[in-house]
């Protein structure tokens, strides 16, 4: 580990490959846990992550894939390694080839069981993966399994290089090489180390490192509980044909289950130890062990240390955090329930209003309006008008070809007043209620919409197809919900923001008496008002004549 790079700085052409390099990088985050996730605190415990997915590679595999493709790889010669691998030390190997060797070509054989979340992930980082079917944790020497069928292609070709993690001693031995000094320089009185157990490596590594070290250190392996599964680790059974020299290197197992393994990390990462299932799952067999220790009468036992008591008796206690949560993030629920998690509120829009939206398609009246219509001679309509005069919107508004005006207000308001050429979608649009700030006006709405331009009737098709379409409503957000739904069926629409509001304040001056000319009192929020270039008010026009009704 470096000393001397405090500032975590890499540079120059091999500044990856540093990066990546345990011997170039400062010691891996141990960090305490607080109160609330100690539970054996006030006994005199004290425990400790040891943050393994900080490595670049974030996960616990990374040193040991550095290691055996450092004592493998031919350079010059190796252009593709091949590992059985459930996913974290193939993905640790495909980066490490990259970055130290130049190879790409980098295959990963697995259980056809392994999770779509998984799969992608690994399809990510650019694996070559190749299925198998079977146990998903396959013996090494079993001929019909995906460990061994990579052996037989490393042999039978010196450009393949099978690293082998479940023989390779480079495995285990990487945790003698990095993580257990990096641990020992870190919390020089540690009393007892722990991690899980599926290959074994980190186990097998750090319990033979300490047992030289630091002898007085108790080794803790964890294994799953028969019959059960979390991502990683092997049940005590499974590890029967392990190779790696794990029973010298462990004081005592413990069996942990998937639900504590899971909901144990919930909490720890939402304290702010971000970590995945078998990080839980060995903090959970450590709180077993010292359970049983605490019942027994025996836990003050581990904290005498080689030249006798330590630290005032307290119990320092380091286990290995191994992974991340996020691409276990579906099983968590699987394995927990809902009432772990918060609820989401609003949840029914999960399944509405799907469409992108673009501030593009959202314009201000000003700038909408000529792209619709034809304004007319605005100087010579001045010249024939005196200063109390009024003129209706369609004495100067003519729609322009091609393009068509989609009202969805109510039909006695689009009656009342409309733009020219426009028809009326009868939605029934709410006058007082945005889809936006009530969820069941978004989803009826959106739902109507969606169906209707999915597959539109020959008199609406006839309406749009071709056409620049406008979209008007009361406040401009049920017209903004539907230029989405009309853009994702291939329509071009744009939508006026504020909709008639907008349209009503472009002259906020204007005079009522064109509204009560007309046949009475209009309601203040259905008398636009507007103006355009040459300072010319205008009022709203009377109704459309007979036949102009709603689509």
């Amino acid at each position: 580990m470096a000393d001397n790079n405090f500032l975590n700085v890499y540079t120059g052409p091999d500044s990856v490959r540093k990066y990546f390099d345990p011997d170039s990088a400062p010691p891996l985050p141990l960090v305490e846990l607080p109160e609330c996730l100690n539970p054996y605190r006030q006994d005199g415990v004290r425990i400790y992550a040891k943050m393994m997915p900080i490595h670049p590679a974030n996960n616990v595999k990374a040193m040991p894939a550095l290691n055996m493709l450092e004592k493998s790889v031919i350079p010059g010669k190796t252009d593709t390694i091949i590992e059985y691998s459930s996913g974290s030390t193939v993905i640790s190997m495909s980066l490490i080839s990259r970055v130290f060797y130049g190879i790409p070509d980098v295959r990963a054989f697995l259980s056809n069981k392994t999770s779509e979340a998984k799969l992608k992930l690994m399809q990510f980082f650019g694996l070559d993966i190749t299925l198998f079917g079977g146990p998903s944790q396959p013996e090494p020497l079993d001929h019909r399994g995906g460990i061994r069928v990579a052996q037989k292609m490393a042999e039978e070709s010196e450009n393949i290089v099978n690293p082998n993690q479940y023989d390779n001693d480079d495995n285990w031995k990487s945790h003698i090489r990095w993580t257990g000094p990096q641990i020992l320089k870190q919390l020089p009185q540690i009393n007892l180390i722990c991690s899980g157990m599926g290959t074994s490596g980190t186990m097998t590594g750090l319990g033979t490192y300490f047992k030289d070290a630091k002898p007085s250190v108790f080794r803790l392996g964890v294994c799953t509980a028969a019959g059960d599964r979390v991502p990683g680790p092997r049940s005590f059974a499974l590890l029967a044909p392990v190779e790696f020299p794990w029973k010298a290197s462990i004081d005592h197992i413990e069996e942990v289950g998937s639900h504590d393994s899971f909901s144990l990390s919930l909490d720890l990462t939402r304290q702010g130890i971000v970590c995945g299932p078998s990080s839980g799952f060995n903090l959970k067999g450590l709180f077993q062990f010292i359970e049983k220790r605490k019942t027994a009468g025996t836990l003050a036992d581990l904290a005498t240390g080689e030249g006798g008591s330590e630290s005032a008796g307290e119990i320092h206690c380091v286990f290995v955090c191994c992974d991340l949560p996020y691409q276990y993030i579906s099983e968590y629920f699987d394995k927990l329930g809902p009432e772990y998690f918060p609820p989401i509120h609003n949840e029914a829009l999960t399944k509405v209003d799907l469409y992108r939206y673009d501030e593009a398609w959202e314009r201000d009246p000003a700038s909408a309006l000529p792209h619709f219509f034809d304004i007319g001679d605005i100087l010579r309509l001045v010249s024939r008008m005196g200063f109390s005069d009024t003129i209706s919107v369609q004495d100067i508004l003519t729609p322009k070809p091609n393009t068509f005006i989609l009202d969805l207000r109510q039909p006695t308001d689009y009656a009342r007043f409309h733009l020219p050429g426009s028809a009326n979608l009868a939605l029934a649009c709410p006058r007082d209620r945005s889809p936006f700030s009530d969820p069941e006006v978004l989803a009826a709405v959106w739902k109507r919409l969606d169906a209707m331009f999915e597959a539109p009737d020959a008199e609406l098709l006839e309406l749009v197809r071709g056409r620049r379409v406008l979209v008007l409503c009361y406040d401009g957000d049920c017209s903004r919900v539907a230029t989405s739904v009309l853009r994702a069926k291939g329509f071009e629409a744009d939508s006026v923001r504020r909709g008639f509001t907008a349209l009503g304040h472009l002259n906020a001056g204007v005079e009522q008496q064109g509204a009560c000319e007309n046949g009475g009192d209009v309601a203040e929020e259905f008398k636009p008002k507007m103006v355009f270039t040459g300072g010319v008010e205008v009022i709203p026009s009377p109704p459309l004549s007979e036949g102009d009704g709603p689509v």
